[in-house]
């Protein structure tokens, strides 16, 4: 990547080289997005979700028509608005829900994959990022805005709760509700808002507060913030609701709010990687990105498993780890909106110190300098993710223009939402 590209540039083409996953791995017959470019893989709902968010960013950057964007944006809320709802092993979802990953043709479970509540959510915030985008008088657009209603109306979040205090975090026709816990701070403030602010199916407000009682705060390298390992937890909901200024209850007794939360966690990263405990290749305050993410295996590499310990795709976090010198550098650049100087900074140097993370100039999953073979200077991830591409394009543009983030803060379900849960001040004031 050239060093002397003007910032906007860089911004530019990584956004649009991004944005063009959704176009490469698409099937135009139902709009289903491939959860990656790898051969035969099925649709990830979160990465629709993405995509549609997307479309509205290619609208407006002239990447795309806006007629075209409607288009797609029609054929995919029609899939699901008509898919099988009977939640059978062999269905598309079920209560308004969705299996995790789908057959991209039929749009069939795959994968023995539960009923996925956040992945659902993610894909719905697609859904209103789109329909509240698509504000026209056209048939095609009211069409899209009164399927993506149905599509929200029809989703049952008490359900989803199971008879617990909190939402579960899936469930399978073969077993019903998944048993494993899914408590401590992540990505799913979305989610909690979107059930909250439901008009038929609501949760209650105790819910959500039910569940940040699960939080951990803690205090690491001099900084107070609410622990979560991976990077991707402080910027997933983020896409979507501008945290900036407004709290909760959890959050105005800590004097602070979500996006300075996730400032917070990137300076960990950075100081983290200063530091590298573990002395990995490359680490540094300007190469970090510990997120969700592919990875090595011993297998793939043809090591005997006792001769390193490798993870494979993982949640590599900071700083209890897991770490085997995997970074993603699409994570460090979606901390954009958080840290915007030390984001770009560290996306420069990286992509001259390793150029072969972008492929197609789209990021790689992830890269490992510490396994580097041969003339290469480090391991690289095979193929593209649905979801670290559409977090790029999000991100970007939240941070050059807040799109997103007003489409969101213009969506009644959205302010709903957040109230019920506790959040105050800030744009929600200024609704009021």
């Amino acid at each position: 990547m050239d060093t002397v590209l003007s910032n906007e540039t860089l911004l530019d083409r990584l956004q649009r080289a991004a944005f063009g996953y959704f176009l490469q791995e698409v099937n135009p017959a139902n709009g289903l997005v491939a959860d990656t470019s790898r051969e035969n893989s099925p649709c990830s709902i979160a990465v629709v979700g993405f995509a549609l968010s997307s479309y509205p960013v290619a609208v407006e950057r002239g990447w795309m028509t806006r007629a075209d964007a409607v288009n797609r944006c029609l054929s995919v809320l029609r899939f699901f608005h008509d898919s099988d709802q009977s939640g059978s092993p062999d269905a598309t979802g079920y209560k308004g829900f969705y299996y995790h990953f789908l057959d991209m043709h039929t749009g069939a479970r795959v994968w023995r994959s539960e009923v996925s509540m956040v992945d659902t959510a993610l894909l719905i915030a697609g859904v209103l990022t789109a329909s509240t985008y698509f504000n026209s008088d056209s048939s095609e657009e009211a069409s899209l805005r009164g399927i993506a209603d149905a599509l929200y109306r029809r989703i049952d979040w008490r359900w989803s709760q199971g008879g617990e205090a909190t939402i579960r975090q899936g469930w399978k026709p073969e077993c019903g509700f998944l048993h494993y816990g899914w408590e401590g701070y992540n990505e799913a403030i979305v989610l909690y808002a979107l059930a909250l602010g439901s008009p038929t199916h609501p949760m209650e407000g105790h819910n959500y507060e039910a569940w940040t009682a699960t939080y951990q705060w803690e205090n690491l390298y001099g900084y107070d913030f609410l622990y979560a390992g991976p990077l991707f937890v402080h910027q997933f909901s983020h896409a979507w609701i501008d945290f900036r200024g407004i709290q909760d209850r959890f959050m105005r007794e800590k004097r602070c709010d979500y996006f300075e939360n996730s400032r917070r966690a990137t300076e960990v990263q950075r100081e983290y990687a200063r530091r590298n405990p573990h002395r990995f290749v490359g680490y540094d305050e300007s190469c970090w990105g510990l997120t969700a993410c592919d990875g090595p295996t011993n297998q793939s590499l043809g090591l005997p498993s006792e001769a390193r310990r490798l993870f494979g795709y993982a949640a590599r976090g900071v700083p209890y780890g897991p770490d085997d010198g995997t970074l993603s550098g699409w994570a460090a650049l979606a901390s954009l909106p958080f840290a915007p100087e030390n984001a770009l900074r560290a996306a420069r140097d990286m992509l001259q110190r390793y150029p072969e993370m972008l492929a197609a100039q789209q990021y790689t999953s992830s890269f490992n300098p510490t396994l580097a073979i041969g003339d290469r200077r480090a391991w690289v991830s095979t193929g593209h993710f649905g979801l670290d591409q559409g977090i790029v394009v999000m991100m970007i543009e939240n941070y050059r223009t807040q799109l997103i983030w007003r489409l969101m803060r213009d969506c009644p379900i959205t302010g709903a939402g957040l109230r019920r849960a506790g959040f105050r001040g800030g744009w929600l004031q200024q609704l009021t």
